[in-house]
């Protein structure tokens, strides 16, 4: 009999009695025998009864397999449907016993299954079609208005809030120094959590807090609030007392000149890096490997702040402070100085984006490389892209089979859109009679709040589930028992990815958001036009917006469509 290591976790309180197995086509369904053995092809739908049904992925459609657990604590046993002997292939067994390896995670894998088929229920043909025209509408709305005076106009809307005095304000500015303390303090914890904690991804803090607490929840937060990276910043800690060890009493002052010849080309190369270790490298949530990542990047980011001062490297390089700067473009909270004190105000979203002035190119690169990664993201789960690159969606490979197919598919979904964007925003300097470069360094800063909305709308529904797993994790980080944050024992909860009315509202907060980011983003396109000297005047500026307004308006239903169709598992 061939032995399946691990299974005694999987099968959990189920150790005691005899399991069997079925695949649909779609799921395995795992089913408790008692006293009755029951016909895992009647009652094979997923959910009937809680304590007797629960699903997991992996298999190959058309794989029949029962599995058995022995009695107590005995190893479990995986068997050809029917059958008392091992008499399935090999290349099934392996693809099964793969399937096994990540059954652990069952409960949230056939979550977003059961969601995305529970979308697949939805009207989502009437969905594009209405989001598009949505974005189509806001901008013959907006070119019914000047673009210099909607742009003052959006500017001038505040809702002053809470007062703060200048020396409050001050303060508080005098306190950045000791949250990069503590927060390069949870750094250290979170790399050895990695290195000598739990294996279990989802158990170990470190991946946990990089790709859902810091690549997620902290790009909402920047969303809302504004530019905090400064207050969390873990590097700067390490570096300011290197740096006057070397004898630089000014804090941010490095040893060495940034080369101008670099720009901000560095930034974009480590942002490439980084998704694509998040997108296509085999095993990012590995917490041992995901922490020597962490632990060579801080000392990449430390050595360059010491020897280029905080403020440049953190400018021209380093792609967190950098992404999170510009994702705090679109926030409507502001701080701003009102004679003696400062206050907190309240602006329409995106309002600072026409006071951010023209990129240089790799800033131009840099926003739109973030928004097609987030958008390959997506397509990468598809049925279409796994069509097209020659794999069985339903019977997916893994991976390790698919890093060269992917790593090119990320970079030409990069360069595509790069491609498209630089081909409309040239097409309507044209027509409007202006220099393509100036227009496309200037402009690209509408499409920021398209890269947010996709950010939110592809990472919501694993945010709402893996944070969950963050706070447990963080409650014992080096799995010796502690409940730092109470959280320890907290119930995990995945059960709103399988009702259809919780579906529902998720997903309608994803299209509502691709939706709203594309209207955003036809706004701020049309108060930056505004500003542009057009030998032709006004409709010599409309023309001008209309190619990256197509644009715009084609993505809002790639983005609606990616958010339907279905995926793989």
């Amino acid at each position: 009999m061939k032995q399946v290591p691990g299974v005694e976790h999987l099968l959990g309180a189920y150790q005691t009695g005899r399991m069997a197995c079925y695949n649909t086509g779609r799921t395995i369904c795992f089913r408790r025998w008692g006293s009755q053995r029951a016909n895992p092809r009647a009652n094979s739908v997923p959910g009937r009864a809680a304590d007797d049904w629960f699903p997991a992925v992996g298999f190959p459609a058309g794989f029949p397999v029962r599995m058995r657990s022995g009695r107590g604590s005995g190893p479990a046993e995986c068997v050809g449907a029917g059958t008392e002997s091992p008499a399935t292939p090999r290349r099934y067994a392996a693809k099964g016993l793969a399937g096994l390896a990540l059954a652990a995670t069952a409960s949230l894998a056939f979550g977003h299954a059961g969601e995305r088929a529970f979308i697949l229920l939805l009207p989502t043909g009437l969905f594009q079609a209405a989001g598009t025209m949505a974005v189509a509408v806001s901008f013959l709305v907006v070119i019914r208005f000047r673009g210099a005076a909607l742009r003052r106009a959006i500017q001038s809307a505040r809702w002053r809030l809470l007062p703060m005095p200048r020396w409050a304000a001050r303060r508080a500015d005098r306190c950045v120094p000791g949250s990069n303390v503590a927060a390069s303090a949870v750094l250290v914890v979170l790399v050895a959590a990695g290195l000598a904690g739990s294996r279990d991804p989802l158990a170990n803090p470190l991946p946990l807090t990089v790709w859902t607490l810091l690549w997620v929840g902290l790009t909402f937060v920047h969303a809302v609030l504004g530019n905090v990276w400064p207050l969390v910043d873990p590097w700067t800690a390490f570096a300011r007392p290197i740096r006057r060890i070397l004898g630089r009493r000014d804090g941010d002052a490095g040893l060495l000149v940034w080369p101008d010849a670099l720009g901000s080309w560095p930034a974009v190369v480590l942002l490439l890096a980084f998704t694509w270790f998040e997108l296509v490298f085999p095993a990012p949530r590995d917490p041992a490997l995901l922490g020597f990542a962490v632990a060579g990047y801080s000392l990449f980011t430390v050595a360059g702040m010491v020897l280029f001062g905080d403020a440049v490297w953190s400018r021209h390089v380093e792609i967190f402070s950098r992404f999170f700067r510009i994702v705090s473009w679109i926030a409507p909270l502001r701080r701003v100085e009102e004679g003696s004190r400062h206050r907190l105000v309240l602006t329409y979203p995106g309002a600072r984006l026409p006071e951010v002035g023209p990129l240089s190119a790799a800033g131009v690169v840099f926003i739109v490389v973030a928004l097609a990664t987030v958008s390959f993201d997506g397509l990468s789960r598809t049925f279409w892209w796994l069509g097209l690159i020659g794999e069985n969606p339903l019977e997916h490979p893994g991976r390790t089979a698919l890093v060269v197919r992917n790593t090119f598919g990320l970079i030409a979904a990069a360069a595509a859109l790069l491609a498209a964007f630089a081909i409309t925003a040239a097409a309507g300097a044209w027509w409007s009679g202006t220099r393509p470069a100036p227009a496309l360094r200037r402009f690209v800063v509408s499409i920021v709040p398209i890269a947010f909305g996709y950010h939110f709308a592809h990472y919501l529904p694993s945010f709402l589930v893996d944070a969950q797993y963050a706070l447990k994790a963080l409650s014992d980080p080096l799995a010796l028992g502690w409940n730092l944050l109470g959280t320890r024992d907290l119930h995990v909860t995945a059960s709103f990815l399988t009702h259809h009315a919780s579906v529902e509202i998720i997903w309608y907060a994803q299209a509502g958001a691709i939706v709203a980011a594309h209207v955003a983003a036809v706004v701020a396109l049309h108060a930056l036009a505004g500003e542009e000297s057009r030998p032709g005047g006004r409709l010599a500026s409309i023309l001008g917006e209309l190619p990256l307004t197509v644009l715009m308006i084609g993505y809002t239903l790639f983005g609606l469509w990616l958010l339907s169709t279905p995926v793989a598992a």
